[in-house]
C-alpha cells in the first residue's frame, strides 16, 4: 500500500477551486516532487495531507491512516517543514528542538540524545548553543529539518524547502534530504520552483497547474515525453503550464514567498 495515496481530493475556497480530483500515489522511501507555478495548488495539497487544512471532499490517507478521520495518528507519523519560518530565534538551535520533542510528546530520557543526534545529522552540533537569529538561512533550514525528525516520522512534507537560499547552501540541504531519506527510509513529499532541485532529489514528480496534475512521472520520463534530446525540466514545467509570463501566484503568494526569502537571506 502506498504510503501517500489521495483519491478525488479537493479544496474549495467559494467558487475557486485550489486543488481538483487530486489523484496521488507515493511509496515508501520515495522522494515525491509537486512543482508548480504559485497557486497551483501545490502547498494547499500538503497542508491538507499533513492535517493543517480539511479537504472540502475526496480522500487521503497517509501511513495507512485517514486525514480527516485518524487525523491525530496521521500528525505522530509526519513532519512538516513549512515556507514561514517555524524556529524561534530568541532560542538556541538546542532549545528550539528540546521545544519540539517536548511537542512530540519525546520520553524525557530520550530528549537529550535524540535532540544531539539530530544537530549533528544536520551539521549543526558546533551551533547548538547560539542564538538562531544569528544563523544563516541555509543553517535555519537546516534546523527546522532537524526539528521535523526529531520523532522519527515515516512522512515528511517539505514546502519550499530552500527558497531565499544560495546555490551553496542549498547543495548542503539537498545533501541533508538524501541522507535522511536514505538513512531512515523517510518518505518526502516536497514542493519547489528548483527545477534542478527537483531532478536531483526527486524519484518522481507531479506538475500541478490550476489545481489539477497536468504530467507525473519520474524526471527522464517527463523530459522524454516532452520531446528528449536537449529537453530540460525548465522545458517540461513550461511545456505544462504555459507561459511564464502568465504564472506567479497572487498578491498574497508573492508577498509571503518574498518575506520568506528576506528572511532567510
Amino acid at each position: 500500500m502506498s504510503v501517500i495515496r489521495t483519491e478525488r481530493l479537493c479544496r474549495s475556497y467559494g467558487s475557486l477551486q485550489a486543488v481538483s480530483s487530486l489523484d496521488l500515489a507515493v511509496e515508501q522511501g520515495e522522494v515525491f516532487g509537486l512543482l508548480g507555478p504559485n497557486g497551483a495548488g501545490k502547498t494547499t495539497t500538503i497542508k491538507m495531507l499533513a492535517t493543517l487544512l480539511p479537504p472540502t471532499s475526496g480522500k487521503a490517507f497517509v501511513a495507512g491512516c485517514d486525514v480527516v478521520k485518524q487525523a491525530l495518528s496521521v500528525r505522530r507519523s509526519i513532519g512538516y517543514v513549512p515556507q514561514l519560518i517555524s524556529a524561534d530565534g530568541t532560542l538556541t538551535g538546542y532549545e528550539n528542538l528540546r521545544v519540539f520533542a517536548r511537542l512530540y510528546d519525546l520520553p524525557r530520557r530520550e530528549c537529550r540524545p535524540r535532540v544531539l543526534e539530530a544537530l549533528d545529522f544536520m551539521g549543526l552540533a558546533q551551533d547548538a548553543d547560539r542564538l538562531v537569529k544569528e544563523y544563516s538561512g541555509g543553517m535555519i533550514r537546516r534546523l527546522e529539518i532537524a526539528q521535523s525528525f526529531l520523532h522519527r516520522p515515516l512522512v515528511l512534507f517539505l514546502d519550499e524547502p530552500t527558497i531565499g537560499l544560495d546555490p551553496g547552501a542549498r547543495r548542503t540541504v539537498w545533501e541533508r534530504i538524501e541522507h535522511l531519506r536514505r538513512e531512515f527510509n523517510t518518505t518526502i513529499l516536497m514542493t519547489t520552483h528548483q527545477m534542478e532541485e527537483a531532478e536531483d532529489l526527486c524519484t518522481r514528480v507531479a506538475i500541478m497547474h490550476h489545481g489539477v496534475v497536468a504530467a507525473s512521472g519520474t524526471p527522464a520520463d517527463l523530459k522524454q515525453a516532452a520531446g528528449g534530446g536537449e529537453v530540460s525540466l525548465d522545458d517540461v514545467f513550461i511545456h505544462y503550464t504555459g507561459d511564464k509570463l502568465d504564472s506567479g501566484g497572487n498578491y498574497r503568494e508573492t508577498d509571503r514567498t518574498r518575506r520568506v526569502a528576506r528572511r532567510l537571506a
